[in-house]
């Protein structure tokens, strides 16, 4: 390792490959390396005793006279023995796209995770919410969700939609409530195009693919798509007694804190519908008797 370490400094770039001072003085990884040595107590020497690199180069790398190759920022994370959350942060500081770790939701340890995400979503009622992973396959609901989404499907279907974004894009799930339908969609398919082509995640990937072969997709969809600025929300309409109301859908990332928060694992996000009309009572949608198999309490 200590080998291919040395080797790879011959990528590394220095100031005068077009970094001018001003420029030098605002990298964020010369920071970020000098403050994890005081975190750890190690000096320059003990670094790159560690590195097998020399104290000259640590010093250089701090004062931005020089910028590290991908392999030497991981091989300092893993000298520093910095955790996920860290070493991503350390990579985006020096200009490279983290690759976090997968992480599995429903794995024993994230029980606490889960109990909370669960109290959350309850808190909610009566507005409708529901939580998803990175690739918008829903993990929990709550009976607002529920009941407000059985005015729009069968109790039956409602209960096969396991993905948010399957559901939205399908005409005959929630996509037919959805205003200005064929704007979202695109909007929704360019952020996943983004997505894929910064971090190469196969699983955005593949529902990008599939998405994008949904027969109500626009054909111009990148074009549309390049027009318009992402949003975390979008309108929706559905008749409730008797009347036509609008909803809007807001969502929210739960994750780390800091640059990586958009590429922490496990990347979170929880979607609720909020009434345009403050006074109406959404009470009738978590009345009687609601089940999903994605509800748990």
């Amino acid at each position: 390792m200590p080998k291919q370490i040395e080797s790879s400094l011959v990528s590394e770039k220095t100031a005068s490959d077009g970094v001018n001072n001003d420029q030098r003085s605002e990298l964020a990884f010369g920071r970020m390396l000098k403050f994890w040595r005081g975190v750890r107590r190690m000096s320059q020497e003990d670094l790159a005793f560690s590195l097998d690199s020399s104290a000259r180069h640590i010093s250089r790398m701090e004062n931005s006279r020089v910028h590290p190759s991908k392999t030497m920022v991981e091989a300092i994370a893993r000298a520093m023995d910095l955790g996920q959350r860290d070493s991503l942060n350390l990579m985006v500081s020096a200009g490279f796209t983290p690759q976090p770790k997968k992480i599995d939701f429903h794995a024993p340890e994230l029980k606490w995770l889960r109990k909370a995400m669960m109290l959350t979503l309850r808190a909610y009622d009566p507005y409708p919410a529901m939580l998803m992973d990175a690739s918008t396959n829903i993990l929990m609901v709550n009976k607002g969700w529920v009941g407000f989404f059985q005015n729009v499907v069968s109790k039956q279907a409602l209960e096969q939609v396991d993905n948010h974004f399957d559901f939205l894009f399908s005409q005959q799930g929630a996509g037919n409530i959805i205003s200005g339908w064929e704007d979202t969609l695109s909007v929704i398919l360019m952020s996943l195009q983004q997505a894929t082509l910064m971090n190469g995640d196969q699983g955005i990937e593949a529902l990008l693919n599939r998405l994008a072969q949904t027969p109500n997709v626009p054909d111009d969809w990148q074009q549309r798509g390049a027009k318009l600025e992402p949003m975390a929300s979008y309108r929706v309409q559905m008749e409730l007694s008797g009347q036509l109301q609008t909803f809007f859908s807001v969502s929210q990332n739960v994750g780390a804190l800091g640059p990586n928060a958009f590429v922490s694992e496990p990347y979170l996000t929880v979607s609720t519908l909020f009434p345009e009309d403050e006074n109406l009572d959404l009470s009738q949608l978590v009345e009687g008797e609601l089940s999903h198999p994605l509800l748990f309490y």
